[in-house]
C-alpha cells in the first residue's frame, strides 16, 4: 500500500521540522509513501528548513493560492498513492508506527477510509508536547452524524477514488466558499451521500498544536458555527441539534481527556 501525505505549509518555519521528522521516522518503507508539499508562496525560511533535511517532498509547489483548502485541492490532484492523508504543518504523527497501523487496519477491515483519534497539544519548553484537549473519535454509526459526530480530519486515510467520485461539480474536493467547514462539508459528503463506511483506529493518530485557524478568536469560531450550520443544510443531515452537539462535543474533550 502507498501512502499520498499532503502538507500545506505558508510560512511554518517554526514548526515545520517537527512535521517532517514525525514523517522520516515512519516504520513503513521509504517508498510507500508519498510526501506532497503545497506551499503557498512561504517568505521565511519554511522551504528552506526543508531541503535541508533528509527526507524530501516526492512532489511539490510554492505559489500563491486562495486558503488552506485551495492548497488540498491542488495536494489532491498531485496524489499517486493509494490512500490519501493530510499532515498539517503544525501537527505530527503520533508516533513511528502510525502508518503502518493505518495499513494494517485497511487490510484487516478492507474498509475504503480509516480513521482514528486526535490530540490538541502544546509544546513545553523540555521539547515534548502537553495535552490539552483529547478528541476520542469512537466507532462509527451513520446515525451519529445528525448528532454533530464527525471524524478528526488530520486522521482520516481515505481510499484515491473516492476524492474522485465525491468531487464537486466545479471540479473541486473541498469547496472553497468555506474558509474553515470544507472539510466538514466533504466528509459529510462522503459519509451521508456515498455512505463511505470508514474504520475506526482506537489509537491516536496525530497530535496537532492548538490555535489551528477556525479556535483563534471569537470571530473565527463565530464564522466556523455559521459555516458548520450551512453545511448541515447543504448535506440535509440533522438540524439545529447537530450544530448544538457537535459545539457541546468540543467542550467535552476538554473534561474526558
Amino acid at each position: 500500500m502507498k501512502f499520498s501525505i499532503i502538507t500545506a505549509t505558508y510560512n511554518v518555519e517554526a514548526s515545520i521540522l517537527d512535521t517532517v521528522k514525525s514523517l522520516r521516522e515512519q516504520t513503513i518503507p521509504r517508498e510507500d509513501v508519498e510526501w506532497i508539499l503545497v506551499d503557498g508562496g512561504s517568505t521565511d525560511r519554511t522551504l528552506e528548513l526543508i531541503e535541508q533535511q533528509d527526507f524530501h517532498p516526492d512532489q511539490w509547489v510554492s505559489e500563491p493560492d486562495k486558503g488552506i483548502y485551495d492548497a488540498l485541492n491542488k495536494g489532491v490532484r498531485m496524489a499517486t498513492g493509494d490512500f490519501v492523508g493530510f499532515l498539517h504543518a503544525d501537527d505530527v504523527l503520533a508516533s513511528p508506527n502510525i502508518l503502518y497501523h493505518i495499513g494494517c487496519a485497511q487490510k484487516n477491515t478492507g474498509a475504503d477510509a480509516v480513521y482514528g483519534d486526535l490530540q490538541y497539544v502544546q509544546p513545553l519548553e523540555n521539547g515534548e508536547f502537553g495535552l490539552v484537549r483529547h478528541w476520542k473519535s469512537g466507532a462509527y454509526f451513520k446515525r451519529k452524524l445528525k448528532w454533530g459526530w464527525m471524524p478528526p480530519h488530520p486522521t482520516l486515510y481515505l481510499r484515491r477514488e473516492i476524492y474522485e467520485q465525491a468531487k464537486l461539480p466545479n471540479g473541486e474536493f473541498f469547496d472553497t466558499k468555506y474558509s474553515c467547514a470544507a472539510d466538514y462539508d466533504f466528509m459529510m459528503r462522503i459519509l451521508g451521500k456515498y455512505e463511505i463506511e470508514p474504520a475506526y483506529l482506537m489509537m491516536v493518530l496525530v497530535k496537532m498544536r492548538v490555535g489551528g485557524i477556525s479556535n483563534r478568536s471569537l470571530k473565527h469560531i463565530m464564522t466556523k458555527s455559521r459555516e458548520d450550520w450551512d453545511v448541515i443544510r447543504r448535506n440535509r443531515i440533522g438540524h439545529f441539534h447537530t450544530l448544538a452537539w457537535k459545539n457541546l462535543s468540543k467542550v467535552l474533550q476538554f473534561v474526558l481527556r
